[in-house]
C-alpha cells in the first residue's frame, strides 16, 4: 500500500492508499461516516482509498455541509486516478451524489453503491436508516462508548479483530466532523435519474444502519442499475461477503 495525499479546493490534503496490480482497472474507494480508506482490501484490483475531509490521515478542513466542497474532494482524487470505477459505501454513497451533482459523470466509468445512501435529511427515502443507526444517534457523535458500540452492532458477524478496527477508526475522527456530517439536508433524485453509467447496487438484506429501503430507491431511479440483494448480510458486505463482492465488482469495473 503507497499513501499519497492529493490537494482539494481550498489547500486542504486528502490522503489516498493506493495498492494492488498497476495493470489493473482503476477503482476509487470512498468509505463511510466515520471510517478510513484502510477499511477496504480488494487485492485484485488496482484500487486508490480515499481519506475522506477530517478523517483518518486526511486534513480537517472546510465545510462539512457543502455539496460543492465534497464535489471537489471527489474530484481531485479522480483528476489523480483518472477515470475509474468509483464504490461508495454508506455515506460514501452521499459523497458520490454530490460529485455528480457538479460533474455527472465525468471521469467515473462505473458505479457501485455499497449498503449507501444519496440523500439525507428528514424525510429524505435516498437516506432512510435502521434502527442501529437510529439508536446510535445522537450519541455516537461525541461518546466513544456509543461509538464502539454502533461499530459492533453495524456488522454483528465480523471478527472481533475487524470490529476493534472500525472501532480504532471511528473514535480516532473528531466529535465535530462526526456530528457535522449529520447536519445536511440533501435531495439526489434529479443527479440519480441523470446516471448514465454501469451502475451496481449492494445491499445486504439485514442492514440496520443504512434500510435497504434506501437502495431499492435508488437503483430504481438510475437508468439501468442492477440491484444485488445479499441475504444474510448486514451493513458490510465487502467485508462479510468479501468473495461475493470482488465478484459484483469485477462484473462493473473497467
Amino acid at each position: 500500500m503507497q499513501l499519497t495525499h492529493v490537494t482539494a479546493a481550498g489547500g486542504g490534503r486528502l490522503a489516498v492508499r493506493a495498492a494492488g496490480p498497476l495493470d489493473a482497472p482503476p477503482v476509487v474507494l470512498v468509505h463511510g461516516w466515520a471510517q478510513t480508506g484502510a477499511v477496504w482490501d480488494l487485492p485484485d484490483f488496482r484500487t486508490y482509498a480515499v481519506d475522506l475531509r477530517g478523517h483518518g490521515e486526511s486534513d480537517d478542513f472546510g465545510d462539512y455541509r457543502d455539496s460543492a466542497q465534497w464535489a471537489a474532494d471527489l474530484d481531485a482524487v479522480l483528476a489523480h486516478t483518472g477515470s475509474a470505477t468509483v464504490v461508495g459505501w454508506s455515506y460514501g454513497g452521499l459523497v458520490i451524489a454530490d460529485y455528480l451533482r457538479f460533474h455527472g459523470t465525468a471521469r467515473i466509468t462505473a458505479l457501485v453503491l455499497v449498503s449507501a445512501i444519496t440523500e439525507i435529511g428528514r424525510g429524505r427515502p435516498g437516506g432512510e436508516t435502521g434502527p442501529v443507526m437510529r439508536a446510535a444517534l445522537p450519541g455516537a457523535i461525541t461518546d466513544d462508548e456509543v461509538m464502539a458500540k454502533f461499530c459492533q452492532a453495524m456488522a454483528p458477524a465480523l471478527p472481533a479483530e475487524t470490529v476493534a478496527e472500525l472501532t480504532a477508526a471511528a473514535t480516532s475522527v473528531s466529535p465535530k466532523v462526526r456530528g457535522e456530517l449529520f447536519r445536511r439536508d440533501v435531495g439526489s433524485a434529479d443527479v440519480l435519474t441523470a446516471v448514465d453509467v454501469p451502475t451496481l447496487v449492494v445491499h445486504g438484506t439485514q442492514d440496520e444502519v443504512v434500510a435497504p429501503a434506501a437502495a431499492e430507491y435508488s437503483a430504481a431511479l438510475i437508468p439501468g442499475a442492477e440491484l444485488s440483494l445479499y441475504p444474510d448480510t448486514a451493513h458490510a458486505p465487502f467485508l462479510e461477503r468479501p468473495v461475493r463482492f470482488a465478484q459484483d465488482l469485477e462484473r462493473v469495473a473497467s
